[in-house]
């Protein structure tokens, strides 16, 4: 045991010495996004068309278009799935969807976007799911008043950020079928996206039709940092079932092929979520413009220093991104931050705001209440009510206060 602590030490040490070598940083500073901001990896970096290494560090925005019951105001459901089937079986599926529009138009506005940037973050992660562009799991199109496809809310997001400074990460947080068992994929317990079956093969020819449009979409656009072709797939199994389903059976593969297909040219990334050696090396599959990304949830920051490092070194030849963390309990601000800069991680806290109960409204966020918020029950409430507990109360000027966390932990890192 303490020749292996040597050994590890040892590595350990080499990576911090080779990451920490001095590198010329872009800065946007609220700069609009032009054409030379277009970001590809280079190596261990990220690089714009300038030739300037762009180390990302931002913020999700995590509770917008997919949603939690810890971070969300709703009760009397488990899932997003839950409370879409229980709204569209009282109220029907235009009223249901017109709720939830009502509460995306609130929850995220400009004044978000101002926000992020004024504190310093040059991105933001957007999760969204399936449901935001079909209506069911049978693959009905949401048509916008032109009859086509309708991606106002990403058109909007990436936009508005871009005019900002603000790279955006694309992440797929639900995809059809779902892709873990865990609620925040849009519905616990339905790992259907690795079936091996009809109803497996229509979830990843839907998934792959909306990875098409996404990618068609933005090809090209500077303000698009990167894909994010599943979020944390297989996240509540170990390494060796992660492997199985997303590597040897290929669903990374598939997905990797289909973007490529739509768009030669942004960067693609990957997630090996807790495991540093979850997923292959790009050159074992020809991956090209990849990121490998993983999360981190756990309370201490030796595991947390650990984990960071292990990674860098088996990722040795590409470039690392921290997609989801939040120092808890004994892993502190300082160390998360000092660590990932050392070792030239890139990064997005979870999350940016919270709607949710109890310590999470706080304790997770950078902006939450200390009132709480109105829980929309959605068996119980009328459309009214949900309207109303969904509505303006929901903007971050109105219903919300920094908690805290910006300037006594963030600021100093951004």
């Amino acid at each position: 045991m303490k020749k292996l602590r040597i050994v590890l030490s040892l590595l350990l040490s080499l990576v911090l010495l080779v990451s920490s070598l001095p590198l010329a940083l872009a800065e946007n500073a609220g700069r609009a996004l032009t054409d030379d901001d277009f970001l590809t990896a280079s190596g261990r970096k990220l690089v714009n068309r300038r030739g300037e290494e762009v180390v990302l560090h931002g913020v999700n925005l995590g509770a917008w278009l997919i949603w939690e019951d810890w971070l969300n105001p709703y009760e009397q459901a488990t899932d997003h799935y839950d409370v879409l089937t229980k709204l569209t079986d009282r109220f029907g599926v235009e009223r249901a969807y017109a709720l939830m529009d009502t509460y995306y138009d609130n929850f995220i506005t400009e004044y978000d976007l101002d926000e992020i940037a004024r504190m310093g973050f040059n991105c933001v992660r957007v999760p969204f799911w399936y449901r935001n562009f079909y209506y069911d799991d049978e693959g009905t199109k949401i048509l916008n008043a032109n009859g086509e496809w309708d991606f106002h809310r990403l058109d909007w997001v990436v936009e508005e950020a871009g005019k900002r400074g603000l790279y955006v990460i694309l992440d797929m947080h639900g995809a059809v079928g779902f892709q873990s068992d865990a609620p925040h994929s849009g519905k616990g317990g339905a790992c259907g996206l690795y079936l091996k079956n009809e109803e497996g093969e229509k979830n990843r020819r839907l998934t792959k039709e909306l990875w098409t449009a996404i990618a068609e979409r933005f090809r090209g656009n500077p303000a698009v940092a990167m894909y994010d072709l599943l979020n944390e797939p297989m996240c509540d199994v170990d390494a060796g079932e992660v492997k199985r389903r997303i590597n040897n059976e290929g669903i990374y593969t598939e997905l990797y092929d289909t973007v490529r297909a739509a768009d030669p040219d942004h960067i693609i990334t990957l997630e090996c979520i807790w495991t540093a050696a979850a997923l292959p090396h790009k050159w074992v599959k020809g991956w090209k413009n990849v990121v490998y990304q993983v999360h981190f949830y756990q309370n201490s920051n030796f595991i947390f220093n650990l984990f960071v490092y292990l990674t860098r070194l088996y990722y040795f030849d590409a470039p690392l991104f921290m997609g989801e963390y939040y120092p808890h309990k004994t892993t502190t601000w300082e160390n998360c931050f000092n660590t990932m800069r050392k070792t030239h991680f890139g990064w997005t806290l979870w999350t940016y705001k919270a709607t949710g109960h109890g310590m999470w409204s706080s304790d997770w966020c950078l902006k939450g209440s200390k009132d709480g918020f109105w829980r929309a029950k959605i068996e119980t409430d009328s459309y009214e009510d949900i309207a109303l507990k969904w509505g303006e109360r929901q903007r971050t000027e109105i219903g919300f206060q920094d908690t805290g966390h910006y300037e006594a932990n963030v600021k100093a890192f951004v």
